[in-house]
C-alpha cells in the first residue's frame, strides 16, 4: 500500500513546498494596491458593487462565498501591498 501511496504523497509535499516559497517570495515583491484595494477595483469594474470584502483569520483562508456575496481575505493578503497579495485577491475576485 505505501509503495502506491508514497509517490502521490512525495509529488503532493513537493508542490505544496513550491507553492508556500512562491507566496512567501511574492509578498516581497511591492505592488501599488493592497490585496482589499484590487479585489475592489475587479469587483467594481465587473458590476459588482454588492459584494462585501472581509478579512478571514488564518494564512491562505481566502475564498469567495457565493450565498453570502463576501471575499474573504486573510489579514496579510488583506492589508499588505505586495504581489502575492494582490495575484490572491484577483484569483478570489475572479470566482465572484
Amino acid at each position: 500500500y505505501l509503495v502506491y501511496i508514497a509517490p502521490a504523497l512525495l509529488l503532493a509535499f513537493w508542490a505544496k513546498s513550491r507553492m508556500m516559497s512562491a507566496y512567501h517570495e511574492g509578498h516581497t515583491i511591492a505592488a501599488p494596491l493592497s490585496g482589499a484595494a484590487a479585489a475592489r477595483y475587479i469587483l467594481d469594474a465587473g458590476g459588482l458593487h454588492n459584494v462585501a470584502i472581509e478579512t478571514s483569520p488564518g494564512e491562505l483562508s481566502d475564498h469567495y462565498s457565493p450565498t453570502e456575496k463576501v471575499l474573504r481575505l486573510s489579514p496579510r493578503n488583506f492589508s499588505e501591498r505586495s504581489l502575492s497579495a494582490v495575484g490572491i485577491a484577483a484569483h478570489e475576485a475572479g470566482h465572484a
